[in-house]
C-alpha cells in the first residue's frame, strides 16, 4: 500500500516533523509566496544544446530528459551552491554536481550559508493562538477516513502533461459516476492505478494521519467532503484521484497541549517564505538559462 512507504514532510499538520523542509519538497509545492509575486525569469534554453545553466554552471547534458521540477531543483541547489562558494562557506576548488548531486562538503555549506541568511523572529504566543483558532480542524486526535484513489505514477522520463491529461480524465470520469451502481473508481483503480491496492479496487481502508503521506493527511484531514475529491492530489509518486468513502471526526485539542505543534508549523511557515524569497532574490541576480524560476531584484518583504 501507497501509505506504508511514504514519508514526505508537510508545513501545517500538527504532528512533529522537521522544522526545515527539504529542498525538493519545497520547490514541487504550489509555487504560491505569501508577499509580492515577482515576474519569472524567461526560459532561455540554447537550441543547439537544450542544456540549462547558472551562472554558466550546467546543470544537465544535451542527452537528458528532466521533469521541469527536477530541472527547477538542479538549478535553486546551484543558486545556493553558489551563493556559499560567494561567501567563503565552501572551497573554491568544490566541484560542480554530477547528475544534480551535490558534494557532501558543498551540502554542509548551504545548511551553513542558509542558518546565516535565514534569521527568523520565534512566533509570538498571539500569533500561536490565533493559528490555533483560525486551524481547529488541523489540531484534533482520533480523526480517520476510510479512502480508496487511484495512482498515476511519475517515473524519470514520463511526460508529466500527459501523465496529468490523464489523470484528469479519469477524475472527471469517476466523479461522473460518483455514487452510482456502477462503481466506476473501482473499475478505473483495477485498470489504471500504479498501487497495489488498485487489485481491490484502490482500497486504502481507514486512514489516521500518521498512517499516511503528509500530502495526503494534507488534502484529508481536517476537511468535511466525502466523496471523490474534486481535485487531483499531488505526492513526490504522481498524481492521486481520491475518493473518501466515510469520516469520522475527531476530539479537539486545547491550544496548551499542542502548543508546541503549533510553534513548529508558524516556524516552518515562516522559514518556507523566507526560503522562497531568498531564491527569488539569487534567481534574480543570477544569469538564468533554460529553466524557469521565480525571481525578484529587489528583498521582498518578510
Amino acid at each position: 500500500m501507497l501509505v506504508e512507504t511514504v514519508n514526505l514532510t508537510t508545513l501545517d499538520l500538527p504532528a512533529p516533523v522537521p522544522a526545515r523542509p527539504s529542498l525538493n519538497a519545497l520547490i514541487n509545492a504550489p509555487r504560491n509566496v505569501t508577499a509580492a509575486v515577482p515576474a519569472a525569469v524567461p526560459a532561455a534554453t540554447p537550441a543547439a544544446t537544450g542544456v540549462a545553466r547558472i551562472n554558466g554552471v550546467a546543470l544537465n547534458t544535451a542527452q537528458d530528459t528532466l521533469a521541469p521540477e527536477d530541472l527547477r531543483q538542479r538549478a535553486y541547489s546551484e543558486l545556493l551552491r553558489q551563493a556559499a562558494l560567494r561567501d567563503g562557506l565552501l572551497a573554491a576548488d568544490d566541484p560542480p554536481p554530477v547528475g544534480g548531486v551535490l558534494s557532501e562538503a558543498a551540502s554542509q555549506a548551504i545548511d551553513a550559508w542558509l542558518e546565516r541568511a535565514l534569521q527568523l523572529p520565534e512566533p509570538s504566543d498571539e500569533a500561536c493562538l490565533r493559528h490555533h483558532a483560525a486551524h481547529p480542524a488541523r489540531y484534533r486526535t482520533g480523526e480517520q477516513v476510510q479512502v480508496r484513489h487511484v495512482l498515476f505514477a511519475v517515473t524519470p522520463g514520463m511526460d508529466v502533461v500527459a501523465l496529468r491529461n490523464r489523470a484528469e480524465a479519469c477524475l472527471l470520469d469517476v466523479r461522473c459516476h460518483d455514487g452510482s451502481a456502477s462503481d466506476g473508481f473501482g473499475r478505473a483503480a483495477r485498470e489504471l492505478s500504479n498501487c497495489p491496492s488498485g487489485e481491490s479496487g484502490g482500497d486504502l481502508g481507514w486512514l489516521k494521519p500518521e498512517d499516511c503521506a503528509p500530502e495526503f493527511a494534507r488534502e484529508l484531514f481536517g476537511h468535511v467532503e466525502v466523496g471523490v475529491l474534486p481535485r487531483l492530489v499531488h505526492s513526490r509518486f504522481g498524481l492521486h484521484v481520491v475518493e473518501v468513502l466515510a469520516r469520522e471526526g475527531g476530539v479537539p485539542q486545547p491550544f496548551e497541549a499542542v502548543r508546541g505543534a503549533v510553534a513548529m508549523a508558524l516556524r516552518q511557515q515562516a522559514w518556507v517564505t523566507a526560503l522562497r524569497q531568498c531564491l527569488q532574490l539569487l534567481a534574480g541576480e543570477a544569469r538564468v538559462e533554460g529553466v524557469d524560476l521565480d525571481a525578484a531584484d529587489t528583498p521582498l518583504v518578510q
